[in-house]
């Protein structure tokens, strides 16, 4: 995978621990490992994926409800959506909707 364009530092950082990306639930897995498959196959830069998630990162920080905790695989969810759906690739609707398929799996489902 292409961890060598994540920022190791910096807004857009992901979690990790002793050096290596931490991961609290199989959906984080699955968002970050789609995210990138989409990157390695050319569907969209980084870079462009980077600024809806520093965008992301930033509303979440200006606005969040209160009760709600930070999850910084969330706000990389809404990027990748956002994204997805400026580029027409899929309607806000559709991913919204595939997404929380995937967040009702299992744990241990994908093995991982």
């Amino acid at each position: 995978m292409s961890e060598e364009l994540l920022d190791a530092t910096g807004p857009a950082a992901p979690p990790r621990q002793n050096g290596e990306l931490v991961f609290a639930a199989p959906w984080e897995r699955r968002v970050f490992g789609l995210t990138m498959a989409l990157v390695e196959r050319g569907a969209f830069e980084y870079a462009a994926f980077q600024k809806h998630l520093i965008a992301e990162i930033g509303a979440w920080e200006a606005s969040h409800p209160a009760e709600e905790r930070w999850s910084y695989y969330r706000c990389w969810a809404r990027a990748l959506e956002s994204l997805l759906a400026d580029q027409r690739a899929v309607s806000l609707d559709e991913l919204r909707a595939r997404v929380e398929v995937l967040e009702q799996r299992p744990h241990g489902h994908d093995h991982g």
